[in-house]
C-alpha cells in the first residue's frame, strides 16, 4: 500500500473494512457494466457511511459519480473509497476526478490504479494535484480480481474468462457417443451456474455442446429475467443447427456464431438472415479448430469483459493449453460413471490445472452432494 504519508494501524483496518464494503457494492453489476469496469464506491464521513454507488448498467454513470451526487454538500471534507482509479479522461461524461475534486472529497482511497492508457495513474495525480489526500493499494489483489475482465481488455485486448466443467466421481464429462446426456450435478450446482452465468457479459460453448447438449444459455434467476448475456458459440465450419434451441431464440436472446475465414460469405449471410443470430469471423489452426485468441478478441472489441465458458472438453483443453482460462470452476457429481465415456479434462488440460507453476487451488465447498473446486490461473 502506498499513500502520501504514512497511516495509522488504526487508519489502515478502517480502510480495508471499506474498501471491502466497496468491492461488494461494485459486484452489484459485475458483467453488466461492459466496456466499463463495475467499480463500487463509498462515501465516508465521520466514520459513518453517508452515500454508496457502483457503475451503472451499460458502464454509465460510475460509481465514484453516483456516490458524490448521492451524498451532495455532505460529500464535502469526506473520505471516498472506490475499487479502481477514478478515470481522468473525457468519454461520454465528464471525467470523476472532476467531479470529485468539485465536491470538496479531502481524501480518496482507491484500490487499483486503471491500467487504461487514458487513465494510468493520471486520475491519482490530478487528485493530488487539486489538494485531495490519495492513498492507493487497499485490498489491491481482491480489487485485480474483481475488475479482471477489465484490466485483459485494456492490456491484451481480450476479455476474462471463467471456465465451468462438470465432472463424475470418476472424471466424466459425458458418457460413449449416442449415450443419453448426463445429468451429473443437482439442483443447487445447478443455480450456482446460472448465478456465475449472471455475473457474466458472455456465456460461451463450442459447436460439439451445442449440437449435444442444445442448451439454451440463460439466466433462470428470479428477479433477473430481463438479463441476457450474449451467447456466443464457437463453430469453426457453422455447422449448427438452424432448429437448434438457440437459433428459435436468438431473435429475443442475443446470440453470435463466431467462424473460421473458409466459410463462405454467402452461407454465413443466409444463416444470419435466417436464425437471427449475428455472424463473425476468426482464423483457425492447421487442425481446423477456431484460433480462440482471435474469437476472444472479437468479444473484447464488442466491449465484453467477462466469458462463462461452459463448453466441453474440447474447448477447455484449448483454454487451458493457451493460457485462456483465468478462473476454473469444476462441479464433481457424487455418481461416478462407471464405464468408459468422455472424460472432463484430457490428461493433458489435468495436468495444466494441477500445474502448481499455472493454476492455483483457490476454493473447495460442497453444494449439497457436489463438490465445487475453484482454481486460479497465476500470472
Amino acid at each position: 500500500m502506498t499513500a502520501t504519508k504514512p497511516q495509522s494501524e488504526s487508519q489502515t483496518v478502517v480502510d480495508d473494512a471499506f474498501m471491502a464494503a466497496a468491492l461488494a457494492i461494485g459486484r452489484r453489476n459485475l458483467g453488466r457494466t461492459g466496456p466499463n469496469p463495475a467499480v463500487g464506491a463509498i462515501i465516508v464521513k465521520d466514520g459513518v457511511v453517508i452515500a454508496r454507488g457502483y457503475t451503472a448498467l451499460g458502464g454509465r454513470p460510475h460509481a465514484e459519480a453516483v456516490a458524490v451526487a448521492a451524498a451532495g454538500e455532505a460529500a464535502r471534507g469526506a473520505t471516498l473509497y472506490a475499487t479502481l482509479e477514478p478515470c481522468s479522461h473525457h468519454g461520454a461524461t465528464p471525467p470523476c476526478v472532476d467531479t470529485i475534486i468539485a465536491a470538496g472529497i479531502a481524501r480518496v482511497v482507491s484500490a487499483l490504479e486503471d491500467p487504461d492508457d487514458r487513465v494510468a495513474g493520471r486520475g491519482h495525480a490530478r487528485l493530488r494535484e487539486a489538494g485531495v489526500e490519495v492513498t492507493t493499494g487497499v485490498r489491491a489483489a481482491q480489487a485485480r480480481a474483481d475488475h479482471l475482465g477489465h484490466i485483459l481488455r485494456v492490456t491484451q485486448g481480450r476479455p476474462m474468462v471463467t471456465l465451468k466443467l462438470a465432472q463424475t466421481a470418476d472424471g466424466y464429462a459425458a458418457g460413449a457417443e449416442h449415450d443419453p446426456r448426463l445429468f451429473i450435478t443437482g439442483a443447487l450446482a445447478d443455480s450456482v451456474t446460472h448465478i456465475e452465468r449472471s455475473l457474466h457479459s458472455a456465456i460461451m460453448i463450442g459447436y460439439g455442446t451445442a449440437s449435444v447438449d442444445d442448451p439454451l444459455l440463460t439466466v433462470r434467476l428470479p428477479g433477473l429475467e430481463a438479463f441476457k448475456p450474449l451467447r456466443v458459440v464457437l463453430d469453426a465450419r457453422l455447422r449448427l443447427s438452424r432448429s437448434s434451441r438457440l437459433a428459435a431464440t436468438a431473435r429475443e436472446t442475443p446470440t453470435l456464431v463466431i467462424v473460421g475465414e473458409g466459410v463462405a460469405e454467402a452461407e454465413a449471410q443466409d444463416f444470419a438472415a435466417a436464425t437471427g443470430m449475428e455472424v463473425a469471423r476468426a482464423g483457425v489452426d492447421a487442425a481446423g479448430r477456431l484460433a480462440l485468441s482471435e474469437a476472444l478478441g472479437e468479444l473484447a472489441r464488442r466491449g465484453i469483459t467477462r466469458v462463462f465458458s461452459e463448453g466441453g472438453p474440447r474447448v477447455a483443453e484449448s483454454l487451458l493449453v493457451a493460457s485462456l482460462a483465468d478462473d476454473v470452476v469444476l462441479h464433481t457429481g457424487l455418481r461416478p460413471l462407471g464405464r468408459q465415456g468422455r472424460l472432463a479434462l484430457t490428461a493433458t488440460a489435468r495436468a495444466i490445472l494441477e500445474d502448481e507453476s499455472r493454476y492455483r487451488l483457490a476454493d473447495t465447498s460442497m453444494l449439497g452432494v457436489d463438490r465445487m473446486t475453484r482454481y486460479e490461473r497465476i500470472g
